[in-house]
């Protein structure tokens, strides 16, 4: 019997919110904030056939409500609808049968096993259940039965029976069997038929209570089906088309309140006036970009244009900038940062780790303390007098820019005029954290950067409110990085390799694998990946170690060793992967790399081929699994990051790419931003469509639609649509 495939990557809890205004959405019933609870919030436990027991293991998926159970999709489908005669079964593959039972036994040694012999008018099949008492309760001779399972020939016809259905009548509406038969996502004492009694048991019950979102005229211009009957065909379709045609109706609508939100957000961004000035003319650009000891590229100068214009407009500058790792993005946010203090004000860059704001903190006094801009940095691991002394210096105005990291949003850090956040690495950050840094002032304009490059489909979704700019050519004069899979086998060569080298007078990176169970665990593989190096296959090899854990000013001690030469080897732990930039540094070695996601595996990658010569990466790997095979020979491959994004988006899904909580958007039960980007396309010109229209969704006919994103919303943060 063929399974159709129909195995959607699901996205869990993946997209953005971002309070960005006072006003809250409008609905048909004014600006009352109360709604009535729907019998759709009823707990799970009353369905019927549910019960205590039960809501625990369905609690377990995440579901808790009636609403829960009508929008838990199936993965998959088996097409059971062709009911084969018993003579035309064919040894090996999975069928369905039916037939009237002859006769029942049992057999009691080893393994229990309940058999029915099953006769229809080609001939007789022995169905084995294993393990099942219960069946003696269930099947009575003389009953008809559909059976599903895997056909054997030992001496007689058997099957190992899967599913069955006891049939009562002609009319019999199956749900195991017999039609095209749908497997939802299980979990452990729950099984997929169990779960698809309940759900037809949701149906039942509640199904009539579900109201439709999409108004008439829209339902009939998209040519998509009524709610009640999508939601039906998704889980009990009688064909595969119509259970396309569900799931293209769920997905649209999930999609077009997430595309509502988002765009809604967006409009009221442009309505806000930032009360921030900027000179219109060139000439302070021209200064910075002059004072540079190299060119730009194109695409700096065109993402810098696109900045300019935005700082200069009234409402807020509210931009993604993507580059790919070494595209020249802190360049970009350093000539932001300059406009803005030349306009008056202060700006702030956030960046994830320590190493990474000191980094950022030299690049950015090299760049702009030339042109007169005080430059301080605010990090945790700093003495409290110098914390307490960059909050006064901030407070006062007199540092203008200020590099740190989370140690910006505590309580004590207030700025005298914020005009411009900067966030590097934007997807490390919570959204809260981003808010509550743009909230020390009063509408500043925001620019988030990365260098993990965003597939088309979650650029409209999770910074569907940003204006987007992507730097999309390298600096000249990059290096080309070789990279290799080499089997744990190899290592002695491949350290042999290093040390030969390091002694000609090139330097290497050797990232240790990752251990996510603690930081702690992280830190001390790396320091016994040191030791052991500096003992054996690198001994006389002037090493170092660098790890999260490290003090601010040992991190330094050790960089500055490093970029000075004096150091050959650096062991560090995957803390290295944004930030640093060591031009001469042109070998990595990348242990158990099997154990790091593409992104990851990039980013890595990416700290060196940041000058002339050619690098090489070498990734160490026991290539154990497929999935570990394809993303070394991704790699291998390619250094486009944009391809290897998408790829990683792939293997992986969103939600676990940009973390779950992290961008805290509505979930989506339904839709796959892998294979419905059509869909997606389709909900965002929908939503473009009715904003303009009705831009506070106050009519009548949109109440239910502006209803629904309010509650999508209102989970994380409160939306602004009009």
């Amino acid at each position: 019997m063929p399974t159709v495939a129909k195995e959607r990557v699901a996205n869990r809890r993946t997209l953005v919110r971002m309070a960005t205004s006072r006003r809250t959405l409008a609905v048909a019933a004014g600006q009352a904030r109360s709604t009535s609870r729907s019998p759709l919030d009823a707990p799970a436990q009353y369905v019927k056939g549910v019960g205590p027991a039960r809501a625990e293991q369905l609690a377990r998926l995440g579901l808790h409500t009636v609403e829960d159970l009508l929008y838990h999709v199936p993965h998959r489908y088996e097409d059971r609808s062709h009911l084969a005669s018993i003579a035309s079964l064919v040894p090996g593959q999975r069928q369905a049968t039916q037939g009237v039972v002859l006769a029942l036994s049992e057999k009691r040694r080893g393994t229990y096993q309940f058999v029915a012999a099953l006769s229809d008018e080609t001939g007789v099949l022995q169905a084995i259940w294993y393990g099942q008492r219960y069946l003696r309760r269930v099947i009575r001779r003389g009953s008809r039965l559909i059976v599903y399972g895997k056909v054997e020939r030992a001496g007689r016809l058997q099957m190992m029976v899967e599913e069955f259905e006891t049939l009562t009548g002609d009319d019999d509406d199956t749900l195991h069997t017999g039609r095209i038969v749908p497997m939802h996502p299980a979990t452990e004492g729950l099984s997929p038929r169990v779960l698809r009694t309940i759900i037809a048991q949701t149906l039942s019950q509640h199904l009539d209570g579900v109201s439709d979102l999409l108004p008439d005229a829209v339902r009939s211009r998209l040519d998509v089906p009524p709610i009640r009957e999508a939601l039906r065909a998704i889980h009990f379709p009688t064909s595969l088309a119509e259970a396309e045609a569900a799931h293209r109706r769920l997905a649209f609508d999930e999609l077009l309140i997430l595309q509502l939100g988002v765009l809604g957000r967006r409009q009221t961004l442009q309505t806000v006036d930032k009360e921030v000035r900027y000179a219109g003319d060139g000439a302070l650009l021209q200064r910075f970009v002059g004072s540079l000891p190299y060119e730009l590229t194109r695409a700096q100068h065109r993402v810098l244009a696109e900045i300019t214009a935005d700082l200069r407009r009234r409402a807020p500058m509210n931009r993604l900038l993507q580059g790919d790792v070494g595209s020249g993005k802190t360049v970009v946010a350093a000539a932001a940062l300059w406009l803005c203090v030349g306009g008056g004000f202060q700006g702030a860059l956030m960046a994830p780790t320590e190493i990474l704001a000191g980094q950022h903190y030299l690049t950015f006094r090299r760049l702009l303390t030339p042109l007169g801009v005080r430059v301080g940095l605010v990090i945790g691991g700093a003495a409290r007098r110098e914390r307490e002394r960059m909050r006064d210096l901030l407070r006062a105005g007199e540092v203008e820019v200020a590099i740190g990291t989370h140690a910006l949003l505590e309580e004590g850090v207030a700025f005298a005029r914020l005009g411009l956040v900067v966030v590097d690495e934007q997807h490390k950050f919570g959204v809260t954290q981003r808010a509550a840094l743009r909230h020390k002032g009063f509408h500043p304009d925001v620019l988030v950067m990365t260098a993990t490059p965003i597939p088309r489909t979650l650029s409209l979704t999770l910074y569907g409110d940003l204006d987007v700019s992507v730097l999309d050519e390298m600096p000249p004069g990059r290096g080309m990085v070789r990279t290799y899979v080499r089997g744990p086998g190899k290592r002695p060569e491949v350290y042999a390799w290093v040390r030969e080298q390091a002694n000609g007078g090139r330097q290497a990176y050797v990232v240790c694998p990752l251990i996510e169970e603690s930081d702690k665990l992280q830190v001390e593989a790396a320091v016994r990946l040191a030791d052991r190096l500096s003992q054996e296959a690198l001994r006389g090899v002037p090493l170092s170690v660098l790890h999260g854990r490290m003090r601010p000013e040992e991190k330094e001690q050790v960089m500055e060793s490093f970029r000075s030469g004096a150091v050959k080897v650096l062991v560090a732990t995957p803390v290295i992967e944004v930030g640093i930039d060591v031009p001469q540094a042109t070998i990595m070695v990348i242990e158990d790399a099997d154990r790091f996601g593409l992104a990851q595996l990039h980013q890595l990658r990416g700290r060196i081929g940041r000058g002339a010569q050619t690098s090489h990466c070498v990734l160490l790997s026991s290539l154990a699994t497929d999935a570990a095979r394809t993303r070394m020979e991704t790699m291998a491959q390619t250094q486009d990051g944009f391809v290897i994004a998408q790829r990683d988006l792939q293997l992986r899904g969103p939600g676990e790419i940009l973390g779950t909580r992290q961008h805290g958007l509505p979930d989506l039960r339904v839709a796959d931003l892998i294979t419905d980007v059509a869909v997606l396309e389709l909900a965002r010109d929908e939503a473009h469509r009715l904003l303009l229209e009705d831009p506070d969704l106050s009519q009548r006919e949109h109440a239910a639609l502006a209803r629904e994103v309010r509650r999508r919303f209102a989970q994380e943060t409160t939306l602004a649509v009009g």
